[in-house]
């Protein structure tokens, strides 16, 4: 995949696609995805890229990191669904290749021209994501991402997060007013 391709093979909705199919993929089986994607359609692979596209799909909560007690796959055990530093990278949001990521509440999944095939070519087994345990992460980093950028005063950012607090109320059975009100009030006092 290269910088060019980005948009039409990396747009935010297409990896919550891409995703979707499998219910969660580790950053690592998402690059391999896209790069994957890349070669059937005949484009270079670019890692920076696909590196780059996961990044702001998280920031813009299009995935959201899933802790490993949301997760589960067929025949394995919750501890080993998930590497003991998912945890960590989970709770920062961090990029680590063993971090797991769902759909967030901010996409609107596509799929990308052949991902129909990916689930014969990835060896990845049945999945499943607990819903309410992941909104709940989901709500836990949006209150800390919302007073993150308070402090820093990145109305930009604040911009973005209140977007999501709506998203998350539809996408699940959540309350993010709070949130949103302490967003409102800072940016109605700049």
């Amino acid at each position: 995949m290269t910088a060019d391709d980005a948009p039409s093979v990396a747009a935010r909705d297409d990896l919550a696609g891409v995703v979707d199919l499998f219910e969660w993929l580790t950053r690592a089986e998402l690059s391999r995805a896209l790069a994957e994607l890349a070669f059937k359609q005949r484009a270079a692979v670019d890692e920076a890229a696909i590196a780059s596209a996961i990044d702001v799909a998280v920031a813009e909560y299009a995935l959201v990191p899933a802790p490993p007690e949301a997760l589960s796959e067929s025949g394995a055990t919750p501890d080993a669904v998930a590497p003991p530093d998912a945890d960590a990278a989970a709770a920062t949001g961090g990029s680590s290749d063993h971090l797991a990521l769902a759909v967030g509440p901010a996409a609107f999944p596509s799929l990308p021209a052949d991902a129909e095939d990916l689930p014969h070519i990835l060896d990845v087994p049945d999945r499943s994501v607990d819903r309410e345990t992941l909104s709940t992460a989901v709500l836990d980093r949006l209150s800390a991402d919302a007073v993150a950028a308070i402090k820093s005063g990145d109305a930009g950012r604040l911009e973005t997060l209140a977007d999501v607090t709506y998203d998350i109320e539809a996408w699940a059975p959540v309350d993010a007013s709070d949130i949103r009100d302490r967003i409102v009030a800072e940016t109605e006092s700049r």
